[in-house]
């Protein structure tokens, strides 16, 4: 029997771009490590999959696999597989001149992971906080055009 263990993520920040500007940049996930400290590497693996290694904090890279799913201006969401499975939504609407954006993710890990999590699930969402911190700093930047 393999154990499995689920997360549930949500937060929701202001970006101060248009969401035209921040949609362009959260489509493009080849630039992802431009601008996104946590993200190391981004792979196309065709025109809506993509392989994506993210380290935050603790000494652990996840080796991830994305698949669009929407792409609309209004929403972006990814299907999540590899060291986590389940799906990550990006809502934006416009906020005065920038952008409310909220995240909604749910995602599943299993063996090693899951195993510890039972003792570790407070350092995990703590190190899931410091890469969305780098992620809502680093899209202000591209997508203001920094």
């Amino acid at each position: 029997m393999s154990v499995r263990a689920t997360y549930t993520f949500s937060g929701s920040w202001s970006v101060p771009a248009p969401p035209s500007a921040v949609h362009a940049v959260l489509v493009d996930l080849e630039r992802y490590p431009s601008w996104w400290p946590q993200v190391v590497a981004v792979a196309s693996l065709g025109p809506d999959d993509a392989r994506v290694l993210c380290r935050s904090v603790l000494p652990y890279t996840l080796d991830l696999v994305l698949h669009a799913v929407s792409r609309s201006p209004a929403r972006l969401e990814v299907a999540v597989s590899g060291d986590l499975s389940g799906s990550v939504r990006f809502s934006l609407t416009p906020s005065g001149p920038g952008t409310r954006l909220e995240l909604a993710q749910e995602v599943e890990v299993d063996g090693l992971l899951a195993a510890a999590s039972s003792v570790l699930s407070p350092v995990l969402r703590w190190n899931h906080h410091r890469m969305m911190a780098g992620c809502v700093d680093g899209l202000a930047s591209a997508a203001a055009g920094g």
